[in-house]
């Protein structure tokens, strides 16, 4: 692959998702892009670089666009986000509803599903405490793919074993020959839906939680400020925003303050 047609590349995923694909990760699009190619009936890279230039169809470059964001995911991913919410975000949470009885969280970026499953269970095990709640579960990508998996809730003896506490598989999931499917009471507090983070947010409505953890590490910084000032607005203003541990909004947004002593959580500042 030449410097230009990495160039092409690099743009397209850009313009369409915000992805910024740095020099090093040029060996990503062999291992990305073959079976895009295959899909297409096409035999190499060249082929699809040769057909993005000539006349590329909407189909391929959105098979291109979702073979390069789609993201690796695992349940209770890093641990530390989901104790915090659990032990400090939910409480409050329950506090602060307590009128309105419900609340609602976003997962951008909800690659397989992992992440919005593992609140769910979090908020499957306080039930007692949420008796008669709303509550609402949004996890949202770029790619139909992966969403579709998600909506499946089917997963691997190798995916439930990375992060999923043994008593948590046995008690919300099935069996399956060799894999394992969420079950049902779980998989309906979960809504999937397609959207793109540089697109219209707004849509999504209002929520008083978001995940958007290991996302802004692949966007350059007007991105970042750009979708971190569109969450700002779907926030109330005791909102709570989570982002992954290599993630800051310092020096990106005067939208969002670290909230003390809990890493990795972020509140509004009211600007």
């Amino acid at each position: 692959m030449t410097p230009d047609d990495f160039n092409l590349i690099r743009g397209i995923l850009k313009k369409r998702s915000g992805l910024v694909l740095g020099d090093d990760k040029a060996y990503l699009l062999e291992s990305r892009l073959m079976p895009v190619a295959r899909k297409h009936g096409m035999k190499t890279l060249d082929d699809v670089i040769a057909a993005v230039r000539s006349a590329s169809t909407e189909a391929l470059l959105v098979d291109i666009t979702e073979a390069m964001t789609t993201n690796e995911s695992f349940f209770f991913r890093d641990n530390k986000p989901f104790d915090l919410f659990r032990d400090n975000v939910l409480p409050r949470l329950i506090e602060s509803r307590a009128s309105q009885r419900g609340f609602r969280i976003w997962c951008a970026a909800a690659s397989s599903g992992q992440e919005p499953y593992s609140l769910s269970i979090i908020l499957k095990e306080a039930e007692r405490k949420l008796a008669g709640w709303k509550t609402e579960v949004v996890g949202t990508d770029i790619s139909k793919e992966i969403l579709d998996r998600a909506r499946e809730g089917k997963y691997s003896q190798f995916e439930v074993q990375r992060g999923l506490p043994i008593q948590f598989l046995v008690k919300y999931f099935d069996k399956q020959g060799e894999h394992w499917t969420i079950k049902p009471d779980i998989g309906s507090m979960v809504v999937f839906k397609e959207l793109n983070l540089l697109g219209n947010l707004a849509q999504l409505g209002k929520f008083d939680v978001v995940f958007c953890r290991n996302v802004l590490i692949y966007f350059d910084q007007p991105t970042k400020k750009e979708v971190l000032e569109k969450i700002a607005g779907l926030m109330p203003a005791d909102g709570v925003l989570f982002l992954g541990g290599a993630e800051t909004v310092l020096g990106i947004t005067d939208k969002f303050e670290p909230v003390p002593g809990q890493r990795g959580i972020y509140k509004l500042t009211g600007k």
